[in-house]
């Protein structure tokens, strides 16, 4: 569930996150500002793909970067599929349960120099991925810098119209909480806006038991690097 920045990774790094993951079970949640929570599926991310998943893996195709990938069971079963998947996350109990169920994982930001950047025929933020950061465009700026013009960026977003901005904690059932971290949440008209924002065009959506996903096909324009200036006009 992690891929954001270094400034982040002690959130992702600590106890309760990665106990859980050495537990590969909760509770666990993601406690927000006036004691928000949710609870977070860690039995899930620990089992195999379900049929919800089973729908985001049907759309991808070629080369996959997994962004957050977690315990791995989408890397896992990408690579079933006959596809060249490559996880990411910070937690390092996360990378060595990827690796461990024979899935290719690097502990690396998003932010960071990737392999293959600019030629991701696929990119995926699955289990609410798309908050990373806190700061939705900025992630799909810099995921449009990883995948191929006209490639795929398969996104889960909330169920209800959110769009949400907040700091936010990992909380485990004995109160034992991690270091804050931004996080964002996004529905599906707030993704759509946000896309188009980012060098992204919807393309379709679709459910699957309660779970909501979003289709977003990378524009064929060049992505400027944020921050950037853009360079002067030729011709």
């Amino acid at each position: 569930m992690s891929g954001g920045t270094r400034a982040d990774a002690g959130s992702w790094t600590e106890d309760p996150y990665t106990e859980a993951l050495l537990l590969g079970r909760g509770p666990l949640y993601l406690r927000g500002p006036d004691g928000w929570s949710h609870t977070l599926e860690v039995e899930r991310w620990c089992a195999a793909a379900d049929a919800a998943d089973l729908t985001v893996l049907d759309r991808c195709r070629g080369t996959v970067l997994d962004i957050g990938c977690g315990p791995g069971r989408l890397v896992a079963a990408l690579r079933e599929y006959g596809h060249a998947p490559l996880g990411i996350d910070l937690n390092a109990a996360a990378v060595e349960r990827t690796r461990r169920r024979g899935g290719r994982a690097l502990r690396r930001s998003v932010f960071d120099p990737l392999p293959a950047s600019g030629g991701w025929d696929t990119a995926l933020l699955i289990d609410g991925n798309v908050g990373i950061g806190g700061d939705p465009v900025l992630l799909l700026r810099r995921i449009a810098q990883l995948v191929r013009p006209g490639g795929l960026l398969l996104v889960e977003v909330a169920g209800e119209d959110v769009d949400e901005r907040y700091q936010v904690r990992m909380e485990n059932a004995r109160g034992a909480a991690g270091t804050p971290f931004p996080w964002a949440r996004l529905g599906p008209a707030a993704l759509h806006r946000t896309a188009r924002a980012a060098g992204w065009t919807p393309e379709d959506t679709w459910s699957k038991d309660t779970r909501e996903f979003t289709a977003l096909r990378r524009d064929r324009a060049e992505c400027p690097v944020p921050g950037q200036r853009p360079g002067p006009a030729s011709g």
